[in-house]
């Protein structure tokens, strides 16, 4: 399912490339996606408040609300602003605001998504190992190289396609060049992604380093 989540949520960024038609339809799949993988992983969310909080677990919470918050948000503004799918709704005015919280919650969104991604990726890692058991330590360095080509490359896509301008509105309409193919818009943000996975993965797995460190002391 989250090879699904993942498509979903980068063929949202291109909103005119794709078409409004298609990007409200995906957006509406995605919060669908979205309340699928909660009911699955309810046994998380009802021992919430139990146990104890390690620094990781504390990580992954933060990166549970924020995204839950982004994607009450994208689905609020997006009721809103919905001209085709949800269209038969009665509701009129509020789009300055809807389009604003829009962008707001698609790009955070966007990142806190990654960067939960990336603190699951060590399992997704395994899930590969069970499928290909045959691993060389020249594959797996080879792999660790690739993935720091793309965050190295995510740096520069987030910048050439000011994320951060939308993430704090410094910039109030997304600019998309039609002349452009729809996979190096994709590419990019594919990049970026990547980027934001590397960081929450070696986040958590520096929060375990420290864990462990604590017990032994």
């Amino acid at each position: 399912m989250w090879k699904i989540w993942i498509l979903a949520l980068l063929l949202l960024m291109p909103y005119e490339l794709i078409g409004q038609v298609a990007h409200e339809w995906i957006g509406i799949g995605i919060f669908i996606l979205f309340i699928v993988h909660h009911i699955l992983n309810g046994k998380w969310s009802r021992n919430a408040l139990k146990g104890k909080y390690t620094p990781l677990r504390i990580w992954q919470t933060i990166l549970v609300i924020f995204a839950l918050v982004s994607m009450i948000g994208s689905m609020v503004s997006g009721v809103i602003l919905s001209r085709h799918a949800l269209s038969f709704l009665p509701i009129s005015g509020g789009r300055s605001f809807g389009r604003s919280l829009h962008m707001l919650a698609s790009y955070w969104g966007f990142v806190w998504m990654s960067l939960h991604l990336g603190l699951h990726w060590s399992m997704m890692m395994g899930m590969a190992k069970k499928a290909f058991p045959k691993v060389s330590a020249a594959r797996t360095w080879v792999l660790r190289i690739v993935a720091i080509v793309i965050a190295v490359y995510g740096v520069y896509a987030f910048e050439k396609r000011d994320i951060a301008g939308y993430m704090f509105l410094r910039i109030q309409f997304v600019f998309f060049d039609f002349e452009e193919p729809l996979i190096f818009f994709l590419l990019d943000y594919v990049a970026a992604m990547g980027l934001f996975v590397f960081i929450g993965h070696y986040f958590a797995e520096l929060l375990k380093c420290c864990s462990r460190e604590r017990k032994r002391a």
